[in-house]
């Protein structure tokens, strides 16, 4: 009988390969506590992710952040970036309102990640957005806890401005005074501060140059952070330093955004007269309001808009994390890192970007031969100054392009209006010497 041999070739098949594994953590507030719970989520997903067979570690996004909106959290939108550039193929979170509170926006993004493969597990909830019947139980949660969120925020407000009508101040985080029983008391050393601040304002230095000041002695604001121009700012316009309370001057747009608006009549406003004692004398802030609105009247011309620019807003430093502004010098226009601008090279070493290489990359980067401020806006969507005179351009699709700007020497930095002037100055200077 004859023998039939088959040969079986061998197959090339390989361990299946391991699922990428992101966790996302959110706390709503910068309070220690809150802080505190931030550090454990990481730790706590860290190590689950780690020490799960046949997950891959793909890092924990984490944000600190006042609200769930989408725009307002940055380590959200890098989780969004690395899922649309195939980086991450599962994301693990704690519970539907971590992810998001409003319901629109959840269903955008888990139906934009279920499009990408990507699944999304709430674990309060057990919850897999891939499975058949996660999103209708999505929506279904979503609508409470947005409805919740409204609640708790309508409560809130109710309170508070119950506490208005009565003269009760909202809260005791006003630099030189503490709350103690419902009324504001003076808080001696941080009441030095203050009046230092209105005694530098009104004898010539600018918000900048007295946050630079306080900055180099040591003197912590309220909460212990540096001074920059606002907060300098918010001390010399706060007539509650006067004993006066002034009641209800802004209020948040809703429960979602939580935007913070300024009062111009929308709410009704509460004045309370001798409130608490006095830090600055009505005298001394009147004529500091004076100071302010003669500066004002210098140095803005009143009634013009404010000009946007095609970058304004789309470049961000990427040491401090602050936008660039752009600025006119002698040299020419520039985009400039606002903590450097503001506070100094000691708070910021970024350097300055002139504009017209910042114009000339971006059309590189567009692979484009004119500029478009829709294609910039389009395709875009920051562009991040790093060390080394670098700039990483991040699209829209996940992808990124990396350019290098040349800085401007003095003698490429000088127009021919400065060298003119350059040389006037020195015939005047050698006139004066009698040469």
């Amino acid at each position: 009988m004859e023998k039939k041999i088959t040969k079986i070739t061998a197959s090339n098949s390989q361990m299946p390969k391991a699922a990428r594994v992101a966790a996302y953590a959110r706390v709503s507030s910068g309070k220690d506590a809150m802080l505190h719970s931030l550090s454990a989520q990481v730790s706590y997903y860290s190590g689950m992710i780690q020490n799960h067979k046949g997950w891959e570690y793909a890092g924990v996004y984490a944000d600190e952040a006042l609200t769930g909106t989408k725009e307002d959290r940055q380590s959200f939108q890098r989780l969004l970036s690395d899922c649309r550039s195939g980086k991450i193929d599962k994301i693990i979170t704690k519970s539907i309102s971590r992810f998001a509170r409003n319901t629109v926006t959840l269903l955008e993004t888990v139906r934009e990640l279920k499009l990408l493969g990507i699944d999304v597990f709430f674990e309060e909830q057990n919850i897999h957005t891939m499975s058949a019947e996660g999103e209708l139980m999505l929506t279904i949660l979503a609508s409470y806890a947005q409805e919740e969120s409204r609640s708790v925020s309508e409560n809130m407000k109710w309170r508070v401005r119950e506490n208005f009508k009565n003269g009760k101040p909202w809260n005791g985080t006003m630099l030189g005074y503490k709350l103690v029983d419902g009324k504001l008391e003076v808080v001696p050393e941080e009441a030095e501060t203050v009046r230092r601040i209105f005694e530098l304002y009104l004898s010539g230095h600018g918000y900048s140059a007295i946050a630079k000041e306080l900055n180099q002695d040591g003197v912590p604001t309220r909460f212990g952070n540096k001074w920059t121009h606002p907060t300098v700012c918010r001390v010399i316009c706060n007539i509650d330093y006067t004993g006066n309370l002034l009641l209800q001057k802004t209020y948040r747009s809703n429960h979602i955004a939580k935007t913070r608006c300024v009062n111009n009549g929308e709410l009704p406003m509460y004045s309370v007269e001798e409130a608490h004692e006095t830090i600055i004398d009505t005298q001394t802030f009147m004529a500091a309001q004076l100071e302010k609105k003669r500066r004002s009247e210098i140095y803005h011309k009143i009634g013009t808009p404010k000009q946007n620019y095609p970058f304004s807003g789309m470049v961000r430093c990427g040491l401090c994390g602050k936008n660039y502004r752009r600025k006119v010098k002698e040299s020419g226009a520039v985009w400039i890192c606002d903590t450097y601008n503001t506070q100094g090279k000691d708070a910021c070493c970024s350097k300055a970007i002139p504009e017209d290489q910042l114009y000339s990359l971006t059309v590189q980067a567009l692979g484009m031969t004119d500029f478009s401020d829709n294609a910039l806006n389009d395709k875009i969507t920051e562009i991040v100054a790093e060390k080394g005179n670098t700039l990483v351009f991040r699209f829209k699709d996940g992808t990124e392009a990396v350019k290098q700007w040349k800085s401007r020497s003095r003698a490429d930095s000088w127009t021919d209006e400065m060298k003119e002037k350059a040389r006037q100055q020195a015939f005047e200077r050698r006139k004066a010497d009698g040469q």
